[in-house]
């Protein structure tokens, strides 16, 4: 009788594992993810390269979701890269500069029809302006900054401007979520990929915003999220035309020009250049910080970068902390000779 006891218990346990193995691998072939792509007329935010990477660490297809009035010529390109399986085009003026309104409402349509259980974005303007009003849609919670994809519901970010890594767990049925561009490689065309094209749904959005003009500082240095080399300067450059010495090594260099919050508030340079936690995260291979002491908040838009050079003729800054290599002196008296042996 024990005997029997014993065996039918045992038999019960295996067989809840069984059921439990079978509705994890069900459930596991159940995810599927969207990825924001922004256009920017004939082209898009390369954002969205480092967002399908994060995205293809879960389990399940990847589509990509490309809207705008030349949506139809992003997509041929969107459709060559690696891991995306499918691409649905909204070609349609409405969704040009991703207005929230109607990006938002387009998101949340594609994700009822797709049933997609992740939405991905790269943590951009557009992506904090667009992925909050869709988490609110979905009654989820948004899981922005992302560093790290561990599991379908479980993900890391950066607090207190990077100086802690949060460990965060969603339980909500539908994960939406902005990643960090800098923490994943961007994915790349691959010659055999060749994803299907699909036309979105036609969607009723109300646009209760309307876009007026678009003021961008023109240059033909490399773009500061994608420079592999980055020049920042910083209060110490004391005026405008003392930053003009930043810009004369950043050219030396074939660099990215940034900038510390100070420099941007006292007017030296335009705030599109601004590192730091509320301007640009950047991680290049160089990154050459001048006349920056090193608040958290700056370090926190740099810290990642594979080699950090500081120049400051305070040997006590924050910044010597993080820099691989240091000097310590007058940056007009440094900068001008770095840039006369370059």
């Amino acid at each position: 009788m024990l005997g029997s006891v014993r065996y039918a218990l045992a038999r019960s346990s295996t067989l809840k594992q069984r059921t439990f193995g079978r509705f994890y691998a069900v459930q596991k072939s159940c995810l599927s993810s969207l990825v924001f792509v922004e256009t920017k007329g004939s082209g898009f935010d390369e954002g969205a390269l480092n967002a399908i990477t994060a995205a293809r660490k879960i389990s399940g297809p990847v589509v990509a979701v490309v809207a705008g009035s030349e949506a139809d010529v992003v997509a041929k390109a969107i459709a060559k890269i690696e891991g995306v399986s499918k691409v649905v085009v909204a070609k349609d003026a409405a969704y040009d500069h991703a207005l929230p309104e109607t990006t938002a409402t387009l998101l949340k349509a594609l994700q009822e029809k797709e049933g997609a259980t992740h939405i991905f974005a790269p943590h951009t303007a557009a992506g904090k302006n667009v992925m909050p009003r869709l988490a609110a849609l979905l009654d989820s919670q948004q899981i922005s900054d992302v560093i790290s994809v561990e599991s379908e519901d479980t993900f890391m970010r950066p607090v207190y401007a990077g100086n802690a890594i949060a460990t965060v767990q969603s339980s909500d049925p539908i994960r939406v979520v902005t990643v960090r561009t800098t923490a994943f490689p961007a994915a790349t065309a691959s010659g055999s990929a060749s994803a299907a094209e699909e036309a979105a749904p036609a969607v009723d959005a109300q646009a209760l915003s309307k876009w007026i003009k678009e003021d961008m500082a023109k240059s033909d240095r490399p773009d500061l999220a994608t420079a592999k080399r980055v020049v920042s300067g910083g209060r110490a450059v004391k005026s405008a035309e003392g930053f003009q010495i930043i810009y004369d090594l950043a050219d030396k260099l074939g660099a990215g020009v940034g900038a510390s919050r100070a420099a941007v508030d006292a007017g030296y340079c335009d705030n599109s250049l601004q590192v730091g936690q509320t301007g640009r995260i950047v991680a290049p291979e160089l990154y050459i910080g001048i006349g920056i002491s090193g608040a958290i908040q700056h370090l926190a838009g740099m810290k990642d970068s594979k080699v950090i050079v500081a120049i400051n003729k305070d040997a006590d800054a924050p910044i010597f902390q993080i820099a691989d290599y240091g000097l310590v002196g007058d940056l007009f008296t440094i900068v001008p000779e770095l840039i006369e042996k370059i």
